[in-house]
This record gives C-alpha cells, structure tokens and sequence, in this order.
C-alpha cells in the first residue's frame, strides 16, 4: 500500500506548515509521498518547502489554477494506490491515514472516505457529512427554513462520532483509491472554486460506490483559511450549485429560477454584512509546556502574563476568556486535538505553537481568517 497525499495551497504559508509538521508524523511509519501544488503563492509558501520539507514534490503553478485542476495536476504526478486530498489548512494525528484505510477495507463497496473535522476552537464541522443538496434543499439551506419531506443540507442522521454511509464529503479532507478517481473522471475542472467535492462524492455513487463518514478519525480543519466567507464566496458557492444541478439534474425552469434568484438576494444581503471578527479579550493565557524560556518570549510578544503548566483540568478554567497554547515540542498533535475536544467552551480559544519555530497560530472563527503571532 503507497498513499499520495495531494495539497492544494495559496498564500496560507503558516498553516502549510503546520498541517506538513502533523503529516511528517502520521506518514512516519506507511509508504507514502506528499505533493504540494502551488497556485502561484506571493508568499514564502513554496521557500518554506524547499527549505524545510525537500522530500516533498512540488508543483509550482505559473496562475491560481483552481482546486479542481490544480488537484488533478497532483494527482497526474501521484504514484500512491490510495489518494488523499487535503488543505493545507488541516491538523491530522499519527494514527489518522492507518485508521482510515483500515476502516475502509472492513466497508461495503467503499469509494471516498471522509473524517470527522472539527474548527479551531474545537466545535463538530456539520460539513464533514451532507447528503445531496437538491434544488429544494439548496433552498432550504438559503433561507434556514424546513420544507416538510426536503432533506436538510447536512447529514445530521448520522452521530457525528460514528461510522456511516453519507451521499457528500468535504474536499477539505478525503480519502480514495486512485483507480477509484480515475473511473469517475476526477475533479471536474468547470468547477473553479467550490462545488468540486460535491460533484465528485455525486459521481462516485453514480458508479456504485458508497462514501463513507469515519467519524472515529478526528481532523482540525481551521476552514477560514481556504476561502474568505463573504459575498463573494455566497454567490461562487450558489454559482457552483447552479452547475452542478446542471451537470447532474433535470433541468426545471421554475425551480432554476428560484434558485436564481434566492442567490442574488442572498448575495445582496451578505454585501451588507459586517466580516470583521472580534476577538474576545483574554483574561488568562495557559501554556502547555515545560520550556520556561518559551514562556518568556511569548508573554513578550502578547505583551501579557503567561502561566506554564504541564497540564491543565477542564474545571481549572472557569468563566474568564481563557487562551490555551500548546507547546508542540512538548505535546503532540494527538494530544492537541483530544485535549481541544476535552476544552471546548464558548471562553477557551487555542493557539499553537508547531515544534521548533517561533510562532503561534489558530483561529478563533470557523468562518473568519486565522491568527499568527510571530515570537
């Protein structure tokens, strides 16, 4: 067994490099390569591989191809009898891909395989599991109302701990074997920003497969670091479900209409909308870590007292707005992400600070930009 893990990246340099650290670690013990393929970064995205990361096969992109092409460019390259299509804005365990392969082989006819995603202050990402979002159920989702026998856009039916047949996976993290993706045509290039994993989890079932939620397998996905969720963003995402219904569904002059129209409405109402995220004003910062002089050059840097410790109990946190950092170098990514499970509270934000470099990250907002701290 060789698993290709394909990256799709722009301009999110500092979570690049924090989802290779994770992967560094969950590929240690399998066959596997890594392929990055860059959409013309004007960052340092693609310096930072050659420099820390020169294992790994980059692809550097003249133009911002999209997703879709710029995902088949990897896989074009990829020599892996599984595929793995991951943003660059995720955190995955050391266990994750053995898991998930694992897990596949004891499933009926399986065809893509998605894990459990959760943000970065710990909340479930509905997104991880969908069913098919017709045009009734696009409307549904639109206005947030219920219409009666209509489907709900996400796939609630299933605990979102367990394992279980699901029609759509999020593009931020799946699983297949390459054969798989090359029977369904791959990544339909018409699709330049959202709408690609739908298409594809919908063409997967057309060839008999069954997608699967792993939702034993836990992922952070950060998610506003891939795409700024404004107006903009409303109105591609909606143009994508547009195609797709196209591509896909019998066409209904009526339903295309409402359709139609709901996302220029929709579109109108979030240009009015304010984005900016307030962040709360943290009262207390923790550090998980043993390394004092750490310490010393955060609180520097957020001009603010830090207390250090070992570890830290849930009921230890109270009522203030509390920041936990985690010290990479000093707890792993498995620890990271059960203990940001264990200390989700609406006051609690995290940060991390990935092994042997001097910054911190995170995002506090599931639909805003992510924050970095240089130290």
């Amino acid at each position: 067994m060789k698993l290709s893990i394909i990256i799709v990246n722009y301009n999110v340099q500092y979570f690049l490099e924090l989802c290779l650290l994770s992967l560094k670690e969950a590929v240690s013990s399998i066959e596997s390569e890594i392929i990055v393929v860059d959409n013309n970064s004007i960052d340092d995205s693609c310096e930072v591989i050659e420099k820390h990361f020169p294992e790994i096969i980059l692809l550097k992109n003249k133009h911002n191809m999209g997703f879709a092409k710029a995902n088949n460019q990897g896989v074009a390259l990829a020599r892996g009898e599984y595929i793995c299509f991951l943003n660059p804005d995720t955190i995955v365990t050391s266990g994750t891909f053995k898991r998930m392969i694992n897990t596949s082989r004891e499933l009926p006819n399986a065809g893509l395989l998605g894990p459990r995603l959760i943000n970065g202050v710990g909340d479930y990402l509905h997104e991880s599991k969908r069913n098919i979002p017709s045009p009734l159920t696009s409307l549904r989702r639109l206005f947030g109302i219920k219409l009666g026998y209509v489907k709900s856009y996400y796939a609630d039916h299933i605990p979102n701990n367990s394992v279980g047949d699901v029609d759509v996976l999020v593009g931020a993290f799946m699983l297949t074997k390459k054969k798989y993706y090359t029977a369904a045509g791959g990544f339909d290039e018409d699709y330049f920003m959202y709408g690609e994993d739908l298409d594809l989890s919908y063409k997967f079932k057309k060839k008999g497969h069954q997608n699967y939620y792993i939702g034993s397998v836990t992922a952070i996905h950060y998610r506003g670091e891939s795409t700024d969720r404004n107006a903009t963003y409303i109105k591609r995402f909606y143009e994508a479900m547009r195609l797709f219904y196209k591509k896909h569904f019998k066409s209904d002059t009526i339903l295309d209409t409402m359709v139609s129209v709901a996302i220029r409405v929709v579109a109108g109402i979030q240009s009015f909308r304010n984005f900016d995220k307030k962040k709360n004003s943290i009262e207390q910062y923790y550090l998980i870590s043993e390394d004092k002089n750490l310490s010393r050059d955060i609180a520097s840097a957020l001009d603010d007292k830090i207390t250090i410790v070992e570890s830290i109990k849930k009921e230890d946190l109270g009522d203030k707005n509390i920041e936990i950092i985690f010290d990479n170098n000093f707890i792993s990514f498995d620890e990271i992400i059960d203990k940001m499970q264990e200390f989700r509270k609406h006051n609690v934000t995290f940060k991390i600070r990935p092994k042997n470099r001097s910054y911190l990250l995170g995002s506090d907002f599931s639909d805003g930009k992510g924050e970095v701290i240089t130290f």
